[in-house]
């Protein structure tokens, strides 16, 4: 047994730094666990020569995001604009094309009924309290039906909802019969507006930090006490007594008299808690899967999409990559295409060999922007399904009825248990500014705690 202290943290991504920082702040004594042997949890970079890393997790940010550009502020890491100037491609039913603004050119009957789609469903998300989505109007009515089931009824055209099944990949990295319609409003209502999702300047994707966003979870841990972070310490086993928690890693126990856990609720569910966890919290971590994304990252000499006068955006109904952006350093060199392939296409491609996965996103690459991209000089990709300690990304998903059913468990302490991470947020939920302000808030759950 080592040494006690007043908080234990599990899992040194986001949530759980902002967690520590704020405790050790308040006067309290910390330790987190993490399972992995690096730090930052789902925002990891990859180097690419020449001092220059991609991210291979999360790394936008955009307005409204205020606690991740504060705190990247507060550690010195800057920011620049994802690189949006030029026309986006659209590669649909077997046609490319390329268009300028939010929306593709397509036929005027296809693009008014996504025009009233829309429309629907930021009134519906705005009725959508975030505290608690379980108490919308009619939540379970909401709750008890897909996304796709909604669509169907709501999209009259086939293209109409075919452009938004793909931008709800984009956004969710999951299919739209994968999710309920009230996850679907929540998670809108969260980030601002479904609009907003999706969009790249003066949305979500605006901006992109300097260095790769894992260097904020670095800075942040950096200011920690020696010692604070143990890596390679998966928790297996959460023992609460009377007052006092312990948490048993695969070669040592630690002791605290309150545990923060910020590990998605179908990885928390892993662990071994005595005693066992509330009816509601075990039930709600047996329905609550990770989205399906793989990440691609092809690097060329120079962004020679730019000339062609394209922003390096694209998406497409093909194999491969269903979304793409130019993933370029600030000074635009190397030229970097970033695919996310997502969804069932996701789950696809992660069932085949190495070599065939490449050759299928670089063959979509070449769909979008020409026969260059077939042979980058780098390829690096992170398919964060087999990722064993977050079980995919970008964060947590919710089928019919768990909101209404499950919804209340997902932020209610266990007794000395307290949750956090990205999908625990009521702004900005899946998001690296969620995980930021859920770690705050469950750094200040257990402040008030101890009085």
């Amino acid at each position: 047994m080592t040494d006690a202290v007043d908080v234990l943290v599990v899992g040194a991504g986001l949530a759980g730094l902002v967690a520590a920082r704020d405790l050790a702040a308040a006067g309290r004594s910390v330790q987190i666990l993490e399972a992995r042997d690096r730090i930052g949890g789902r925002v990891v970079s990859h180097p690419i020569g020449d001092g220059t890393s991609v991210e291979m997790g999360g790394e936008y940010a955009g307005p409204g995001q205020d606690r991740i550009l504060a705190l990247a502020a507060q550690v010195g890491v800057q920011t620049f604009r994802t690189y949006d100037e030029g026309a986006k491609v659209l590669h649909f039913r077997g046609k490319r094309g390329t268009y300028s603004g939010p929306i593709p050119r397509i036929s005027p009957l296809v693009l008014a009924d996504i025009g009233r789609a829309q429309a629907r469903l930021e009134s519906l998300a705005r009725g959508v309290p975030t505290q608690a989505p379980w108490t919308a109007p009619r939540a379970a009515a909401l709750d008890g039906q897909t996304f796709e089931t909604w669509l169907r009824r709501n999209a009259v055209t086939g293209g109409a909802r075919a452009l938004l099944e793909l931008a709800a990949r984009a956004v969710l990295a999951c299919e739209p019969a994968d999710i309920s319609l009230l996850h679907v409003l929540f998670y809108a209502h969260s980030g601002g507006s479904f609009a907003r999702l999706i969009a790249t300047t003066g949305g979500a994707q605006q901006d992109r930090f300097v260095g790769g966003s894992q260097l904020i979870a670095e800075r942040v841990a950096a200011g920690l006490s020696d010692g604070v972070v143990q890596l390679n310490s998966p928790v297996r086993r959460i023992a609460a007594g009377t007052d006092r928690v312990t948490a048993v890693t695969d070669g040592a126990e630690f002791s605290g008299r309150r545990i923060i856990v910020t590990a998605p609720p179908a990885l928390a569910g892993r662990i071994d808690y005595l005693p066992d966890l509330p009816l509601r919290r075990r039930q709600l971590t047996q329905r609550a899967p990770m989205g399906s994304v793989i990440k691609c990252q092809a690097s060329y000499d120079e962004p020679f999409w730019r000339r062609d006068g394209l922003c390096g955006q694209a998406t497409g109904d093909g194999d491969g990559a269903g979304i793409v952006f130019d993933n370029s350093p600030p000074d635009g060199s190397p030229g970097v295409l970033l695919g996310f392939v997502a969804g069932d296409e996701a789950r696809r491609l992660g069932g085949i060999g190495a070599s065939e996965r490449r050759r299928t996103v670089l063959d979509s690459f070449v769909r979008y922007f020409g026969p260059r991209a077939a042979s980058p000089a780098g390829y690096a990709e992170l398919d964060w399904q087999h990722e064993q300690w977050t079980g995919g990304c970008y964060g947590t998903l919710f089928g019919p009825s768990v909101w209404t059913r499950y919804g209340p468990a997902l932020r209610e302490p266990a007794g000395p248990i307290h949750w956090a991470g990205a999908e625990t947020a009521t702004a900005w939920c899946g998001y690296m500014d969620g995980a930021v302000r859920s770690g705050e808030r469950a750094a200040a759950e257990v402040v008030t705690a101890f009085g």
